[in-house]
């Protein structure tokens, strides 16, 4: 879901932004974010924790300006952001 450049598509960015997690499982957004992810070395998943380190490339921070833009996501998601383009999550865990 990237163009030619490898940079994130518009169709991505509005997958992640209106992605209900209410409504949904959030494993499949996070699939899509870890295979989009430039630099997947800077992007780990650990049980719930998630970690994403944008590297200063503008595709991956074009995909964390659409996470914040997902208002659910963010607001239980989110632990904390770092200067230099870290970022925090812990996810809610999987529904049975």
């Amino acid at each position: 879901m990237t163009d030619i450049n490898g940079y994130p598509s518009p169709e991505l960015l509005r997958y992640i932004k209106r992605y209900d997690i209410i409504k949904n499982s959030i494993e499949p957004l996070i699939k899509t974010i870890l295979e989009n992810w430039r630099y997947p070395e800077y992007a780990r998943l650990n049980g719930n924790r998630l970690e994403l380190h944008t590297v200063g490339w503008s595709g991956n921070e074009d995909i964390i300006a659409a996470l914040m833009e997902n208002k659910v996501f963010w607001m239980m998601c989110w632990v904390k952001s770092e200067r230099g383009g870290h970022y925090y999550f812990e996810l809610p865990k999987a529904r049975k």
